[in-house]
């Protein structure tokens, strides 16, 4: 429960919307922990940091989004390749780069909407050259209103959300690793 309780009260802090933003970069480049494990703890907190919150988490997604597609774009063949290989694997983004080159605008807002990983998208639109606009427009258009979905509910429920999150914090941590896997296991079976 200290645990707990020091990351509700830091996560009230006003510099913590740069953590979530730069937590959201990361984990549109990298990490495999949802944005909303970052969100959450504010806005349980203070429900006043719901706005501020969700936008930081959105603007980290737009900035992330557009250095995995960067990546892809012009550092393919050395960074690009060991992320896919570190993190997935090359059958998988052939894979997915047929799916997307078929598929396009409807595996963005899937991705964005789902668990599966949001990098390995990035950085295929970006060896594809997708077109740029669309992908971060599409991107930013759905992942914010996915963030802004879990914000408004948390604001909304802040006081049944914050009981929920002291009394069962561990089991909604463990929740947002399984929710992490299941994104990976998506891909692995695809």
């Amino acid at each position: 429960m200290k645990l707990i309780n020091h990351i509700l009260d830091k996560s009230s802090k006003p510099w913590y919307a740069w953590v979530v933003g730069f937590m959201t970069i990361c984990e549109s480049i990298f990490l495999f922990i949802p944005p909303e494990v970052f969100m959450t703890p504010a806005i349980v907190a203070d429900k006043k940091r719901a706005f501020p919150i969700t936008l930081a988490a959105s603007v980290g997604s737009f900035i992330g989004g557009a250095i995995a597609y960067m990546i892809g774009f012009w550092l393919f063949d050395t960074v690009g390749v060991w992320l896919i290989e570190n993190f997935a694997s090359m059958e998988k983004f052939e894979l997915t780069k047929t799916l997307f080159t078929k598929y396009g605008v409807l595996i963005i807002i899937g991705t964005a909407l789902t668990p599966i990983p949001y990098k390995l998208l990035a950085l295929c639109a970006g060896f594809l050259g997708y077109p740029v606009w669309i992908f971060l427009g599409v991107s930013a258009i759905f992942r914010t209103g996915r963030f802004a979905i879990i914000g408004y509910l948390l604001w909304r429920f802040q006081n049944t959300a914050n009981t929920i999150v002291k009394k069962y914090s561990w089991q909604l941590i463990i929740g947002a690793i399984i929710f992490a896997l299941l994104g990976l296991l998506i891909i692995t079976l695809i």
